[in-house]
């Protein structure tokens, strides 16, 4: 069986994360930036990549990428979470470099491995692996159509476009249009992405790459999920420990301490569930079953445990100046990413031989 505790190395890679983040991410910067044109720090992604060679530890080294495997790779957005880093990282580093490995294109995952290049699959956010999504219609070597709900789109120097005659194809982002949407989460915003003639380098076959992207996106967003949760619930503790009332901390209160009992419970079955993620799409075992497992209980809980700071910051926790509504967005936006909790429990069904009644 594999050990699902963090390696010395993990530890070693979440410190040096941690450290980086303390110094380029702080909640004040979040904040001014998602009240910005360009939420998107940039100046992170660049440490993250260039200093620290991050977006290429899914990346065979022989295409200058580290190597690394999914575990790895969680323990990064555990961190992100715990920032709630608007940086590019799931999409591209994760979900486009997936896509691009199914393929097998070995210039274009250079460039994400490297940080030269940002990728983007254009397919919406919301949809789960193995559900169906939006294509293009590709006619005489060009594609035309319109997709929303692409995130980190505004950012991405290429896009992973689905087309309808099955083929998946890379295009500059630059020959796209790209209009920002409404979104919750303002640290990883959506756009649409409208293509008007324009040309595209075919990869390969869409359906397995974008299954293969998907499950990777679901399986270690749980991760982020992770960070989050466990962000918001060392800080309640932290807060309900300072804060006092009739002279004594809010955090002695036995109704509080039973609520923040149960939270770190979950907080500690979330981890449990997404290692396990983690390790399986490393290993390729049981992959599907340990995604879907780490989403159907992962999201809730990432929603439970912002809701919960939230409440529990009373006051100073509604208002703009805390980061804890940060940490909320995300969590509901993460909590319909690449499939619902009720979609992963419906695949997981089928997955097991449960059928519901």
């Amino acid at each position: 069986m594999t050990d699902l505790l963090y390696s010395e190395e993990e530890e070693a890679l979440r410190a040096a994360v941690r450290d980086l983040l303390a110094d380029h991410c702080d909640a004040p910067g979040v904040i001014a930036r998602i009240e910005s044109d360009a939420p998107h720090n940039l100046a992170l992604w660049k440490a993250l990549t260039d200093g620290m060679g991050l977006a290429g530890l899914l990346v065979p080294e022989e295409l200058d990428g580290q190597g690394a495997t999914h575990r790895e790779a969680a323990v990064v957005l555990e961190e992100l979470g715990r920032a709630v880093a608007p940086v590019p990282y799931l999409t591209s580093a994760v979900v486009a470099t997936e896509a691009l490995l199914a393929c097998g294109t070995d210039d274009l995952l250079t460039e994400l491995a490297s940080g030269t290049s940002i990728g983007a699959l254009a397919v919406a956010l919301n949809v789960a692996p193995g559900a169906a999504y939006k294509v293009v219609q590709h006619e005489s070597g060009l594609l035309h159509g319109e997709l929303t709900g692409i995130a980190d789109a505004a950012v991405a120097d290429v896009l992973l476009v689905p087309a309808d005659d099955g083929g998946l194809y890379a295009v500059d982002a630059t020959a796209a249009t790209v209009t920002p949407q409404v979104s919750l989460d303002l640290t990883r915003p959506l756009a649409t992405v409208t293509l008007d003639g324009v040309p595209g380098r075919l990869l390969g076959d869409a359906e397995p790459a974008v299954r293969r992207a998907l499950r990777a996106g679901a399986g270690l967003l749980a991760s982020e999920q992770l960070g989050l949760a466990d962000w918001t619930l060392t800080e309640t503790v932290r807060y309900l420990k300072d804060r006092k009332q009739f002279n004594r901390p809010v955090g002695g209160f036995q109704a509080l301490k039973h609520r923040l009992a149960q939270l770190w419970l979950e907080v500690a079955g979330l981890r449990a569930a997404a290692r396990n993620a983690a390790d399986a799409l490393s290993t390729g075992r049981d992959a599907d079953v340990a995604v879907t497992v780490a989403q159907a209980y992962g999201a809730p809980v990432a929603v439970h445990a912002a809701e919960e700071a939230l409440q529990l910051h009373g006051g100073i926790g509604m208002t703009w100046e805390h980061p804890v509504h940060l940490y909320l967005k995300r969590a509901k936006a993460d909590s319909i990413a690449y499939g619902t909790a009720g979609a992963h429990r419906e695949a997981l069904a089928g997955l097991v031989d449960l059928q519901a009644p």
